[in-house]
């Protein structure tokens, strides 16, 4: 089976905080912190996919994007491909519109929260980007 292409998002704002999301319990890696962002659907492009999860999920229109990394990651029920991409403006507020709780995290403090296996690598890059 392919892995799941998933358009993730590292959202900066103005002050160099980064959103971060956590996932509902009843959902696959159920309470952990994540990068917002979610399936490529068949026949999207992956700026198209990830200015449509984020809309639906935050309510935010993206500006400047970048491509960080991508990271293929195998779960024992499934496997992702997570297309990352760094988000360095937007318009309107983020909330949570599907419930789930956000937080504006200083890029240092990213190691206090629990994250996916799969989002491992992107807090690494994240860190090397910003300390550079």
């Amino acid at each position: 089976m392919p892995p799941l292409h998933v358009a993730v998002g590292v959202i900066l704002d103005p002050a160099g905080n980064i959103l971060i999301s956590r996932r509902s319990a009843d959902s696959h890696q159920g309470g952990l912190w994540e990068f917002p962002g979610g399936k490529v659907e068949a026949g999207e492009s992956l700026p198209e996919a990830l200015a449509r999860e984020l809309r639906e999920e935050l309510g935010i229109e993206i500006g400047r994007t970048s491509p960080l990394l991508e990271v293929r990651h195998d779960y024992s029920d499934k496997s992702v491909l997570l297309d990352v991409h760094v988000v360095w403006d937007f318009a309107g507020r983020a909330q949570g519109l599907e419930r789930q709780p956000l937080a504006w995290v200083p890029p240092e403090d990213l190691g206090c929260y629990a994250f996916p296996a799969a989002n491992e690598p992107i807090v690494t890059a994240v860190r090397d980007l910003l300390q550079s």
